[in-house]
């Protein structure tokens, strides 16, 4: 009896990259006017921020069925196997009730884990997941030190524009026209499952010391955990010199810093031209 992860595609990982990692990805469904899209599949970063920036309506995301987990479910589980589903923050999206519905006719053999968080965020708990299983955890054990880890998941980035929380009706026109003139760049993160403001600054340069302050207010990076960076849009010149400017967080820790694209369902809300960090905290 093996232990299988679900995981759905908020968590920025492919299809194709799950299928390197073993897992299995489940997308969403992603619409640009007439035109639908599974995420992850048919839709790719690159591609969603080359339409995100010539449409002029914010694209809508759909949740997962609870038909669509029990497809996945029926199939993982009909070896003998069990199986434990990484779902977006349920204050995100209802894509973790339909796979708790799911899980229920499966008699304990699926068990289901509200990240409280997406995108990178859901990756970390699926790589720290995968690492529970190569050290023969079982699936309860994986479930209960998913939820116990998630508690200190930090996920923060700044914004490098306020146009798409102007468009998802987040702030005002007039605050977003001041912000701009200012060039102010606020910094979200992701605070108990929600999407929340946790600091602003003036310029680039101040939002990454910023970030790297409040890094450094979560008591640094657990290296021993999995963690990264990411960045939104079509290059990624601004995670550079963010990683160049915090080289002080990773230095004597690491050689290379683990860089991820921000997919469709989070960069729906910030747009291109952020750039952020995960890790578990040391606090």
């Amino acid at each position: 009896m093996a232990v299988k992860i679900v995981i759905d595609s908020a968590s920025d990982i492919s299809v194709e990259e799950a299928e390197k990692l073993g897992v299995t990805m489940i997308p969403m469904v992603v619409n640009f006017g007439a035109e639908d899209y599974l995420d992850g599949v048919n839709l790719l970063p690159t591609q969603f921020y080359e339409k995100l920036i010539e449409s002029d309506d914010l694209p809508k995301t759909s949740q997962i069925t609870p038909f669509r987990f029990e497809e996945e479910f029926d199939k993982l589980t009909a070896n003998g196997d069990e199986v434990v589903a990484i779902t977006i923050s349920s204050k995100l999206s209802g894509t973790y009730e339909g796979a708790k519905q799911a899980s229920e006719k499966y008699n304990g053999k699926v068990f289901v884990v509200d990240s409280l968080s997406a995108c990178i965020g859901e990756r970390l708990l699926c790589y720290y997941a995968l690492k529970l299983i190569e050290q023969g955890k079982s699936s309860k054990d994986v479930k209960e030190a998913l939820d116990e880890k998630k508690q200190k998941l930090c996920v923060m980035a700044m914004l490098g524009t306020l146009e798409y929380l102007k468009k998802g009706g987040r702030i005002s026109k007039a605050v977003a026209f001041v912000g701009n003139l200012l060039s102010i760049k606020p910094v979200v993160g992701l605070v108990d499952g929600e999407v929340k403001m946790i600091g602003k600054a003036m310029g680039s340069k101040k939002g990454n010391n910023l970030l790297t302050k409040l890094v450094g207010e979560k008591g640094g990076i657990d290296f021993s955990m999995p963690y990264g960076t990411i960045w939104s849009g079509l290059e990624r010149t601004v995670l550079d010199k963010y990683i160049k400017d915090s080289s002080a967080l990773w230095a004597d820790h690491v050689d290379d810093v683990p860089a991820y694209i921000v997919g469709s369902t989070i960069g729906t809300h910030v747009g291109p031209g952020a750039v952020g960090v995960a890790f578990f905290a040391n606090e």
